[in-house]
């Protein structure tokens, strides 16, 4: 995953995620991440798009290194995310967008960042689990996409306030 990007009018780091949603037979490839504190979480494969990258082009590198699978086409973006965390100075922008056709095996270990340590396709309910711990503005989006599949694209806006994970108030916009 790539530095943040600072913003010099903000004082915020801002880091631009492409995110994708890859299906089987009505469920979802999640992936396990492993985090610097050593806790873990999952979410779909991706990850920040490098400067000068396009989206779907930062995207399709992440799955593949992240998954082994290789995307031929994209839909989207289906939903983006915009979350502001200002007393932790980061705003995060997402684009999340559908794999239309994509081929090979789901190959875990191959992610030179060393961040991903397994990777699940999941129904709804089985996303719901691995996901609760997650941010409301990771968990939201996808949950509801999966349970209304729109066709469109929609937008999704939350403000992060305090310092503290476990103690901060999260405001859907």
């Amino acid at each position: 995953m790539g530095a943040p990007r600072g913003d010099s009018s903000t004082g915020l780091h801002r880091w631009h995620v492409a995110g994708g949603i890859i299906e089987v037979e009505g469920r979802v490839l999640l992936v396990e991440n492993l985090r610097r504190n050593g806790t873990t979480d999952w979410s779909p494969p991706g990850g920040v798009v490098e400067s000068g990258e396009e989206s779907v082009d930062g995207l399709t590198r992440e799955v593949l290194e992240e998954t082994g699978l290789v995307v031929d086409s994209w839909h989207g973006p289906i939903y983006t995310v915009e979350t502001v965390a200002i007393d932790m100075g980061w705003h995060l922008s997402v684009k999340v967008f559908r794999a239309l056709s994509w081929n090979g095996d789901v190959a875990v270990g191959e992610d030179p960042d060393g961040i991903v340590t397994d990777a699940r396709f999941l129904d709804h309910s089985g996303c719901e689990e691995k996901m609760a711990g997650n941010g409301l503005w990771v968990r939201e989006p996808l949950l509801s996409w999966m349970g209304e599949r729109w066709p469109d694209h929609r937008a999704f806006r939350y403000l992060l306030e305090g310092t503290n994970r476990s103690a901060m108030t999260v405001t859907r916009q």
